[in-house]
């Protein structure tokens, strides 16, 4: 009861800013198709633009060559690109969303559904804690010397752009919510899909030419050894070298990236059809489809969320004069490397993949534990805050008039009951361990980033052909 008046007096205090988000009117018709297909194409196409422009006041260079870069180890999974607007990408929005859902199903913040008002109020706050989020991330971003010495005036300056492009996102992510998106499909998932293919792609075919010490050679893997191929005809080890190619995107890893991703997609697909009767008298059947990815790519997203607010504040207070306690060395123990801050001990260091599983194997064993035994974790916990648990769904089905062909109507739900958490636990186990084996086998994109992409596109693919 405390916890819910708790609630319930923040709803409060934040209702005069939540009136103040930007909003976007729920459709009162079916938006047609080729609109709706519309709207995504150019949701997507901002994002995008959103994601080469760079920092007004940021010199050039000083993002990637400065100091250190607390979001390095989850830019893939929030679509993020360092030194431009959207460097702090959906992880605003995703904490934002997963955060009040979270209150909403344990009740600490009750809602009415059924009130509109009320709905507006939660959706509100949602945003003012958006903005709040994107707000101390960019402040953290600037203190840590990401973008190195700005001044006072140029840090504010920054952080004001970060902020704004976070509103961007979120009206983006609200125009989906309200029905102007292609159905299956979300804001956040898409962002992040289109970021993870953007870098495959330029990974594969990039035209920058590179000089590692052999000769110039492209950057795209594809593009290097056609060009091997042509102008080094007959001799067949400078083509083997370049396939195998360590300095830069190889064979092996464009490989890698093809395999989990139809690996990804082939587990998206498993499922298991539960036959359903209508209870109407009409006869009518359906099917309930019980995945083995029941709560999809969730659980890696939020392991990959709580990993990125674990390392910020560790970063925050390695730097800070508290640097020296035994508290924060147990949080992370930090070290300046040439891309960014990395972790060398700590909680920090083992929730963050090795840089080889091989030449670190304590390393990469409690890394793959604690990442297994998460996801299997939250996907189960996050089945209870999207209200999809067996008693969730089995009064859904029951609302429907929906029920299992020649048993009673109280039949669903211990049916359910045995197959919904199996569901849960082994899909977050299998989303774990396909994140592991791409970690291991260096794909393109890191793990997170291409299982997002791999369901993303599934999804969409699928939504798209029920509507034709």
């Amino acid at each position: 009861m405390a916890a819910a008046r708790a609630g319930s007096f923040a709803l409060e205090l934040v209702r005069p800013v939540a009136s103040l988000m930007p909003a976007v009117r729920r459709a009162e018709r079916a938006v047609p198709f080729q609109r709706r297909a519309l709207y995504t194409g150019l949701s997507v196409a901002v994002f995008l633009v959103c994601s080469h422009v760079p920092l007004y006041g940021v010199r050039y260079g000083a993002a990637s060559s400065g100091g250190a870069d607390p979001l390095y180890w989850v830019r893939s999974i929030l679509a993020s690109n360092r030194g431009t607007l959207m460097e702090l990408g959906v992880g605003p929005v995703v904490t934002a969303g997963t955060l009040t859902q979270l209150l909403t199903a344990s009740n600490i913040i009750r809602v009415d559904q059924r009130v509109r008002a009320e709905r507006e109020l939660v959706d509100g706050a949602r945003k003012v804690l958006a903005l709040a989020i994107a707000l101390g991330e960019a402040a953290a971003s600037v203190l840590l010397g990401t973008y190195g010495p700005v001044g006072a005036l140029g840090g504010a300056l920054i952080v004001l752009q970060l902020v704004s492009a976070s509103a961007v996102v979120m009206f983006l992510d609200d125009l989906f919510d309200k029905g102007y998106g292609l159905r299956g499909s979300s804001a956040v998932s898409l962002f992040s899909a289109a970021s993870t293919c953007g870098k495959v792609f330029w990974h594969a075919f990039s035209p920058v030419t590179v000089n590692a010490g052999r000769s110039p050679e492209f950057e795209g893997i594809v593009l290097a050894v056609v060009h091997q191929a042509v102008s080094r005809a007959g001799d067949a080890r400078a083509v083997v070298g370049t396939l195998l190619r360590r300095h830069l995107p190889n064979a092996m890893n464009l490989f890698a990236t093809g395999l989990v991703l139809l690996a990804a997609v082939y587990l998206e697909g498993v499922k298991m059809l539960l036959p359903l009767q209508s209870r109407d008298g009409r006869g009518r059947r359906a099917t309930f489809p019980i995945k083995l990815l029941y709560t999809s790519t969730m659980p890696i997203v939020l392991y990959s969320a709580a990993v990125s607010a674990l390392c910020l504040v560790s970063q925050l207070l390695h730097y800070s004069r508290l640097g020296g306690s035994v508290l924060v060395r147990l949080l992370g123990v930090w070290e300046e490397a040439s891309h960014a801050a990395v972790p060398v001990g700590g909680l920090a260091y083992y929730v963050t993949p090795p840089a080889s599983f091989l030449a670190s194997p304590f390393h990469a064993l409690v890394y793959t534990a604690l990442l297994l035994a998460s996801c299997a974790l939250l996907s189960q916990a996050w089945v209870v805050a999207s209200e999809s648990t067996p008693r969730d769904v089995a009064r859904r089905l029951m609302d429907q008039r929906l029920a299992l062909p020649g048993r009673r109507d109280g039949a669903t739900y211990p049916l359910l009951r045995s197959y919904v958490p199996t569901a849960a636990a082994l899909g977050g186990l299998c989303v774990g361990a396909l994140t592991i084996f791409a970690d291991v086998t260096g794909v393109i994109g890191a793990g997170t980033g291409i299982m997002l992409a791999a369901t993303a596109v599934y999804n969409l693919v699928n939504s798209v052909e029920k509507e034709d």
